[in-house]
């Protein structure tokens, strides 16, 4: 019986979707930019200067992809032949946010609105804030607002230890985020006052709390591995839910737990960085049993370099990982299919630190599977539909099989 291996390399869009304008994202492109500067020179200590090298998946068609979104094709990634399946998958779910993508990609696009929170100071409602300041115990909160979570980690970090209040801020996503040292406030302590906040905004309809520890000392202060976010449930069957249904093993591995609330996941694996994250990912493929679904998120594209509008990280980040593909192909068995995709954008040369409004890559490849274009996807539940068909379970209905 095959299996499948979903590879999300998080935030890698590769092109402004048909309805980027709508989101003030027209001309985002987070592949095509990358590799555009890294041509015209831009680099730092992390990678040699030079055009971007990923060599592994060009092969596969990354490049292809990409092509077929824009006209502005970035030089360097074209391959005459690539050796996977590619395509580009337009997104039908309204958000742009990393729940709506990966429940998307599993089949259940989110055709509903999400709660956002205002731009302007205060962010959160008045009603939320002050309940969540009632049953958590606190003394308070700070921030307040729209923020990226470095800047805002660094510019109250000191008031924060100094009078115990945590930092609580969103973003362009339907978030609420809560920032706190893992010392001075503790990591336990923290993410019980998160799930008090994921109860409180289920009014609100938001996707997810995000848990934000830190640690450090003024003017050193660094966000940890200890993340942790509180998902709202899928409003409905994924793929996830139905390979379970059939007894199949479902491995996820990072935060993809998180996203799906642990909904369909037989199993979890926590891993941390794209080397452990890719560790992680290689050891379950010599283990997981015939007809198990394997599903990696690799976090610290958007979190680490998208977010933070950092070309030459993201740049690096992608050239190692391409460096390490090649351990995984001797591992697949017959009938085995990886699929290499994206959630969202966050082109790191646009305006602002949110996420971007982007086509995905949907590149497939595995022994015996032979390459060619998909062409242009009207969902990414395209995705879905095809590792349905694939590992011979039901399809949740959205999408359309390539297979």
């Amino acid at each position: 019986m095959p299996r499948a291996i979903i590879l999300v390399l998080d935030s890698l869009g590769i092109g402004a979707a048909p309805d980027a304008e709508e989101y003030g994202d027209a001309g985002a492109n987070t592949l095509g930019h990358i590799t555009a500067s890294c041509a015209s020179g831009a680099s730092d200590e992390r990678r040699a200067d030079g055009p971007l090298r990923i060599p592994n998946l060009v092969a596969l068609g990354l490049g292809e992809a990409a092509k077929l979104v824009s006209a502005d094709f970035p030089t360097g990634l074209e391959c005459e032949a690539p050796t996977g399946l590619y395509g580009a998958c337009a997104e039908k779910s309204r958000g742009k946010d990393t729940p709506s993508g990966h429940w998307e990609i599993a089949g259940l696009p989110v055709e509903f609105d999400w709660g956002f929170f205002q731009h302007d100071y205060p962010s959160f409602p008045a009603k939320l804030t002050e309940a969540f300041i009632s049953e958590a115990g606190l003394p308070g909160v700070l921030g307040n607002l729209h923020a990226s979570g470095t800047e805002i980690i660094a510019e109250l970090g000191d008031e924060h230890i100094r009078t115990g209040m945590p930092i609580v801020y969103t973003s362009g996503d339907s978030v609420f985020q809560i920032a706190a040292h893992e010392e001075a406030f503790g990591l336990e302590r923290l993410y019980e006052i998160c799930l008090i906040a994921r109860r409180l905004v289920d009014e609100y309809e938001i996707g997810r709390v995000i848990a934000r520890p830190f640690t450090g000392q003024s003017g050193q202060y660094q966000r940890t591995r200890n993340r942790r976010d509180y998902a709202t449930p899928p409003h409905g069957p994924t793929l996830l839910d139905n390979l379970a249904e059939a007894g199949r093993e479902v491995i996820a591995i990072g935060k993809i737990r998180d996203i799906f609330a642990g909904n369909g996941i037989t199993k979890t694996r926590k891993a941390y960085g794209t080397g452990g994250l890719f560790d992680a990912t290689l050891d379950e493929i010599r283990s997981a049993p015939d007809g198990a679904l394997i599903f990696t998120n690799f976090v610290d594209f958007d979190t680490l370099y998208g977010h933070r509008r950092d070309v030459a990280g993201y740049a690096s980040e992608l050239e190692y990982f391409d460096n390490r593909l090649p351990e995984l192909l001797p591992l697949l068995k017959d009938g085995d299919l990886v699929v290499l995709t994206a959630d969202h954008g966050c082109d790191p040369t646009w305006p602002g630190s949110d996420h971007t409004r982007e086509y995905i890559p949907f590149v497939a490849y595995g022994p015996g599977v032979g390459g060619g274009s998909m062409g242009l996807r009207d969902s990414f539940a395209d995705i879905g539909a095809s590792l349905a068909q694939h590992l011979n379970v039901q399809s949740t209905g959205a999408g359309v099989s390539v297979l």
